[in-house]
């Protein structure tokens, strides 16, 4: 990490002469600008930039998308301010000569942006401070690595591609000793640009590798995940291979999860608050304090209200497969992978594992809708009701919405995430979901041309 005084000796040594200012969009990329290092300092530090508000309307393609009330072509589409918070100023090792720091979103009055993801988590993170509690979180990313470069994978219409290892390599350390030379970057460049890896690993799919990264705080463990994807990308196109972080690359490959781990402290004394504090207090039995509980049945409740936000794409649900790792179940278990979310740890280490989102989530919104459904769980007094054992792939039990439009549907009805949400950004969020399904109906797939083609 970097103070602006260490930036500006940087700047005056010729080691630094570019800060990329950048902030979240609907889809959890970082976009932004590259400004000069002493025009950083000069101005854009203590003032801010200003970036077109289409931003946060628009789809992965960046066409504006009409139904949004924030912004849109009757409005003009003006300018929104990039406010630089120095708490994520750091370097890029893997960029030469690059520094880079994450922005909060105003308008020319000063106030915040409420549908920009990174408000929309610092919103949620607020309502817990109202409770004296502080969400701690870390994300665990999974994703494929190929031979193939990018620009090549492109040119073959993402087919046909030669996956980092020939076997399936989950744990194993021959098969990813192929292509360390990337994960040793990506592990030791994060490490210097402030982010604690911790480890990477050889996953359950031909060339999917996890990354591990030390918890933090809510908007820090965001933040993280942000840096870490881009890194990824960027240091593997720069071996000449390509990424991907869809949830579901291939139906012959199990899915990319990011296995998203949250628990409580308090606020004022920094107590870990997830375990019971007592033998006898209610539910202990269960390794869970009466917080966590409702903490947990929050989390239950709001699964398949919120399941959008875990989910945001087509094809995240291509990854609900039985049997794949992947969770169908809303039940709770004491470290069952066959459920949806996970009770793991002990004493301060205890936290809930949700197993529900893909590696294609935007992180800011996965811990917003992992905090909204916990903080609903504590305001209602649920109670997430006995551990479930055995297989959740083959019990009679609620199961996560399987298509976009069923989880679009869930959360433009529910009152979970209007309550959590408010109407603004929750209009903003549902229509994001709705026009992503819309502009799904537009395309016809090589599935649909090999199926109807000839045949019907």
């Amino acid at each position: 990490m970097l103070s602006e005084d260490a930036l500006g000796r940087m700047i005056d040594t010729g080691e630094i002469d570019t800060v990329v200012v950048a902030f979240p969009d609907l889809h959890g990329r970082p976009v932004g600008k590259r400004v000069t290092a002493s025009h950083y300092l000069d101005q854009v530090a203590d003032h801010g930039i200003d970036a077109c508000d289409y931003l946060l309307a628009v789809d992965l393609d960046m066409t504006p998308l009409p139904g949004y009330r924030f912004a849109g072509w009757d409005q003009g589409y003006g300018d929104l301010v990039a406010i630089p918070d120095a708490s994520t100023l750091r370097l890029l090792p893997w960029v030469e000569g690059t520094a880079f720091v994450l922005c909060d979103l105003v308008d020319r009055e000063g106030a915040p942006i409420a549908v920009s993801p990174r408000q929309i988590l610092r919103d949620q993170i607020a309502r817990a401070a109202e409770h004296g509690l502080e969400v701690r979180g870390a994300t665990e990313v999974e994703f494929f690595l190929f031979n193939t470069s990018p620009a090549e994978a492109a040119a073959r219409g993402w087919q046909a591609l030669e996956p980092a290892s020939r076997t399936i390599q989950d744990y194993q350390l021959l098969e990813t000793s192929d292509h360390e030379d990337v994960l040793r970057q990506v592990r030791n460049d994060l490490l210097q640009a402030g982010v604690p890896v911790e480890c990477s690993k050889g996953e359950a799919g031909r060339g999917q590798v996890e990354v591990n990264v030390t918890y933090g705080g809510a908007l820090e463990a965001a933040d993280r995940h942000l840096i870490l994807k881009q890194a990824v990308k960027e240091i593997a196109a720069q071996h000449g291979r390509a990424v991907t972080f869809m949830a579901k690359w291939s139906m012959d490959e199990v899915g990319s999860s990011c296995h998203l781990h949250t628990s409580l402290w308090e606020t004022a004394s920094g107590r870990p608050l997830m375990a019971p504090a007592a033998p006898d207090e209610a539910g202990a039995a269960d390794g869970l304090s009466t917080l966590g509980r409702r903490w947990l049945a929050g989390q239950l409740a709001a699964a398949r209200d919120l399941a959008w936000c875990f989910a945001p794409t087509l094809n995240s649900y291509k990854r609900y497969v039985p049997g794949s790792w992947a969770p169908t179940a809303v039940v709770w278990g004491e470290d069952n992978r066959t459920c949806g979310f996970r009770a793991v740890g002990s004493g301060p280490g205890r936290r809930i594992e949700s197993r529900v989102p893909g590696a294609d989530v935007n992180p800011y919104l996965v811990l917003a809708g992992a905090i909204a459904g916990g903080l609903w769980g504590i305001d209602h007094e649920l109670d997430p009701g006995p551990p479930f054992r055995g297989n959740g792939y083959e019990a009679d039990v609620l199961r996560l919405p399987t298509t976009l439009v069923e989880a679009t549907e869930a959360f433009e009805a529910s009152e979970i995430a209007r309550a959590a949400f408010g109407e603004d950004v929750h209009h903003h969020l549902a229509n994001t979901a709705r026009q992503e399904w819309l502009a799904a109906n537009r395309a016809v797939t090589d599935w649909e041309l090999a199926r109807y083609f000839e045949r019907i």
